[in-house]
């Protein structure tokens, strides 16, 4: 008797010992978060904006917010702050999921979801424009330029004029340089200068494009942009090629832009006038050698594109024609 009752009171100091220092779920309330806001407040921007539930008990527990993006782009994180900003294309609206999360040690406890939504600007199905597309340049004065295109919408009335602003970061600006289809509507815009920072990496670009008519509402279309994969890469500067026996050399120097030569990836064209064989192979430096026929006329042209500092662009255009060879 007096061994069963040794082993009674070893197992229950043992379940003791591993019983976990957690309040119980049972007995915390955990209160959704109270006065949840979505507002518009720039161009694609929305702030969330929501208040801790004054019933929430406090002590001993860590408070954080979970928030679940669900259109137009899904995403879910969490945060200790009582507001979010968001960058996101508006047209078709905006919905988003909050709860509160109590946390004490290694457990978790969530509230109910709390949701809310921006229901899509108004306007008239298939008004908006679409194929919507835009270039960057980084100019000689180390300025950005920007051209943007569009078709307008298939239900869009034939007088219908479309209004296109950018917005980076906080600065928004409208165009003042339109260019017209043959029935007198805006397809293109240019802006020669803009506040695009050549030097950053990634950074997004809203274009915004909304419009007018006498016969319909015009619904308002948004696009993001990442403003490196957008550039129009400048061509490569200086190209010089000449023959050193029987190998073909050259060099040139990176295109116009703040970013270091080693930023920049090139394709080199070489094409045999005689033969009618042509070349492109892909080169990470400034100079190239290569083995080749010299009793034969070769015409070489070299192009760039950002390499490992930033997104892809577009391929700058072809250098000019350099002829080397025979005669």
């Amino acid at each position: 008797m007096a061994s069963m009752m040794r082993v009674f009171l070893i197992l229950l100091w043992t379940m003791n010992l591993v019983q976990p220092n957690v309040p119980q779920a049972a007995g915390v309330h955990v209160f959704p978060p109270v006065n949840f806001t979505l507002t518009v407040s720039a161009l694609a921007q929305v702030l969330l904006h929501w208040k801790p539930n004054p019933n929430q008990e406090q002590k001993n527990y860590t408070i954080r917010y979970d928030v679940k993006i669900l259109s137009p782009v899904p995403e879910e994180y969490d945060t200790k702050k009582t507001h979010s900003i968001r960058t996101a294309a508006l047209h078709n609206g905006f919905s988003a999921h909050i709860r509160t999360l109590l946390l004490h040690n290694d457990l978790q406890m969530g509230s109910d979801w709390v949701k809310k939504k921006l229901l899509p600007p108004p306007g008239a199905p298939e008004t908006s424009v679409t194929n919507l597309s835009c270039v960057t340049r980084i100019t000689i004065s180390s300025t950005v330029s920007l051209h943007c295109t569009w078709l307008p919408g298939q239900g869009a009335p034939e007088d219908t004029e479309y209004f296109l602003f950018y917005r980076y970061e906080t600065y928004t600006e409208e165009c003042q340089d339109y260019i017209k289809d043959k029935w007198n509507r805006n397809t293109e815009c240019r802006f020669s200068a803009t506040h695009i920072d050549p030097e950053k990496v990634d950074n997004l670009i809203v274009i915004h494009i909304n419009g007018s008519s006498k016969y319909a509402a015009i619904k308002p279309f948004q696009q993001l942009f990442n403003q490196n994969a957008i550039e129009k890469v400048n061509v490569p500067r200086n190209v010089t090629v000449f023959l050193e026996q029987n190998d073909l050399l050259a060099t040139w120097e990176k295109p116009i832009s703040p970013f270091p030569k080693e930023c920049f990836e090139y394709e080199f064209h070489l094409f045999n006038l005689k033969s009618g064989n042509k070349q492109i192979l892909k080169i990470s430096s400034n100079d190239f050698r290569l083995w080749i026929d010299v009793t034969n006329k070769y015409s070489v042209q070299i192009r760039a594109n950002h390499h490992i500092c930033c997104t892809r662009g577009f391929w700058s255009d072809w250098s000019e024609i350099i002829y080397v060879g025979k005669n």
